[in-house]
């Protein structure tokens, strides 16, 4: 079984979980997970975990992302894209100079309104379920952070912008917003998710170049190991005389700690990658400096 993560290129038309269910035949693995959706519509990266590494699926789906949009004034849809149904059209008459500071309006803390057509569920029921079945319900409006938001092309009524966010912002709808602010509508044209917390798009694979590479037994050059994702943490490796309390994910003495590189204090450290007295690596854990233990965090090792 692989462990690990693979910075996936999700293309046009396949879903998230069409990208999870193309992977385990190319891994020929059932445990698999991705780290949050993307619109069948939009490209770009999709870090996909493997084996132990989907313990760190939720932890990968909180970092801040990046995205290329293109977006078009003058329309609105029910689906905040161009791929749904037209709801309204309207003759867009302001300036390119108003539609610039309008966009550059959105860059900050701001409450969103996530659309009917997202994977969001309400009572069990994800939204775009309900929007399709002709139901729209109240949603309420939630925190989110445009860090940058930089126009790179001006061709009214279409604009291409990248947008640097927190998680659990929708592009469609920060388009849908602007083209609200400039009374004449907008919908998103297309979108490319170019970064991912630290998976940008230059780095990543097809599933056909997935594939080949499985084909010829080289997939392993691919993955990226757990530990990656924490090698700003200091290490430690634990004694052979304290390996059973970590195989059985216990607390940890610092007598049964050694910090690698060896002779730093290691209840000096918050959080740390810890690994068995062979260097394999386990897991997480933290330094309680009230009962003087390093309890586990989040572990790995299967």
């Amino acid at each position: 079984m692989y462990h690990g993560i693979i910075n996936v290129y999700k293309e046009k038309g396949f879903t998230s979980h069409d990208v999870v269910a193309k992977l385990r035949g190319i891994c020929k693995q059932k445990k698999i997970g991705h780290t949050g959706t993307l619109d069948p519509d939009a490209v770009g990266v999709l870090p996909v975990c493997l084996g132990s590494a989907t313990r760190l699926c939720d932890m990968l789906t909180d970092k801040d992302k990046e995205y290329i949009a293109v977006f078009r004034l003058g329309i609105t849809t029910d689906t905040q894209d161009i791929s749904g149904r037209v709801l309204e059209e309207r003759e867009v008459t302001v300036s390119e100079e108003e539609a610039v500071k309008a966009i550059e309006s959105f860059q900050g803390e701001l409450l969103q309104v996530p659309p009917m057509y997202s994977a969001l569920k309400v009572n069990g029921k994800k939204l775009y379920e309900l929007a399709r079945e002709g139901k729209e319900i109240e949603r309420a409006a939630r925190p989110v952070t445009v860090y940058e938001i930089e126009i790179l092309e001006k061709n009214m009524p279409e604009f291409t912008v990248r947008v640097k966010c927190s998680k659990g912002t929708y592009i469609r709808t920060l388009c849908h917003d602007i083209g609200q602010k400039l009374q004449c509508g907008a919908a998103m044209v297309s979108l490319v998710r170019t970064k991912a917390g630290r998976f940008e798009i230059e780095k990543s694979y097809t599933l056909l170049q997935l594939q080949a590479l499985s084909d010829e037994g080289k997939l392993n050059e691919v993955i990226i190991p757990v530990e990656k994702m924490f090698e700003n943490l200091p290490a430690v490796m634990v004694k052979e005389s304290s390996y059973k309390a970590l195989v059985n994910g216990n607390q940890l003495q610092a007598a049964g700690l050694i910090s690698m590189p060896e002779g730093e204090d290691v209840t000096s450290y918050e959080e740390m990658r810890v690994y068995n007295h062979e260097g394999r690596f386990y897991g997480i854990y933290r330094y309680d400096k009230n009962r003087k233990l390093f309890c586990p965090v989040r572990m790995f090792f299967m």
